[in-house]
């Protein structure tokens, strides 16, 4: 009973350390992320596929149907590899970039929500957990920001040195999150997580899709604002794990559009992951032997 005692202390002991040191806590989460790579990035998004579709079927208990907990929590951990891997260079002059970029999460939310700019007028029909002045989710940038970053990111390993120029990277920043949005709106609204008053691609408008691309600016300019940006690419070229968010994406939202036959952004969804492979960003050292 001591032996067991002084473990549970020393335990807590260690947790508390990596807790109140930075150093030690960006370590410690490195570790984690990179000995759990495959349940992270592959299982969970697989679960996470197979549970909305039940919902969607009604196959699932109301309890766990479309249950906000879990769909928050599976997000979580999805998103941890690019916590992980952007912490590190994180700064002052960072935090506060991406402090704005929240708050420009929230904002263009809300104006899109009530007054149906810039992304078309829509609402939400299922509950991602508690909502801000009962219209916007309180975790949304949960979902947003890393919706960027991970465009941001990928794109500084495929332009290499062209990334430099702001006339290449605004553009092909942009480009590629209105790509991503295309996989993940068709699939969200199939789902009916949200719908839109107008419909079009797959019930998404074209208007949405414009509305990315003012998002995807603005998110750009912050981004650049709160990192290096040679620091950052040597981090995502040096990182193995910090776009396996980006790989979850792609199978959780690929799938659910291949079940719904959205073929279009299947297609994306799988160029996504082409892009991903060829970039050597997931490999098969994550799958466990």
């Amino acid at each position: 009973m001591t032996d067991g005692a002084e473990q549970v202390t020393l335990d807590r002991d260690g947790l508390s350390r990596a807790l109140s040191d930075r150093e030690t806590f960006e370590a410690t989460l490195d570790a984690l992320v990179d000995d759990n790579r495959f349940t992270i990035a592959v299982v969970f998004p697989l679960i996470g596929a197979v549970t909305l579709l039940a919902s969607a079927q009604g196959l699932l208990p109301p309890l766990l149907s479309f249950n906000p907990a879990l769909v928050l929590f599976g997000v979580f951990v999805m998103r941890v590899p690019l916590v992980s891997g952007v912490l590190p260079l994180v700064d002052r002059r960072g935090a506060v970039a991406l402090a704005l970029l929240f708050a420009y999460t929230y904002a263009i939310e809300f104006l899109g929500a009530t007054a149906g700019v810039p992304y078309g007028e829509f609402s939400y029909n299922i509950s991602l957990g508690p909502m801000l002045a009962g219209t916007i989710p309180v975790a949304l940038p949960l979902f947003f920001v890393p919706l960027v970053v991970n465009s941001y990111l990928l794109c500084l390993l495929l332009l290499r040195g062209r990334a430099a120029s702001p006339l290449v990277r605004l553009p092909v920043v942009a480009a590629t999150v209105v790509a991503v949005d295309l996989v993940l709106d068709p699939a969200a609204v199939a789902l009916g997580f949200w719908e839109f008053a107008e419909g079009g691609f797959y019930g998404v408008p074209p208007m949405n899709y414009a509305g990315w691309v003012l998002s995807a600016v603005v998110s750009t300019v912050l981004i650049d604002a709160a990192f290096d940006r040679e620091r950052l690419r040597e981090r995502v070229e040096t990182c193995p794990y910090m776009l396996d968010d980006m790989v979850s994406f792609v199978l959780l939202w690929g799938a659910i559009n291949a079940f719904y036959q959205a073929w279009v952004p299947v297609a994306i969804a799988a160029g996504f992951g082409v892009a991903l492979l060829e970039t050597d960003r997931f490999d098969f050292d994550v799958v466990p032997l």
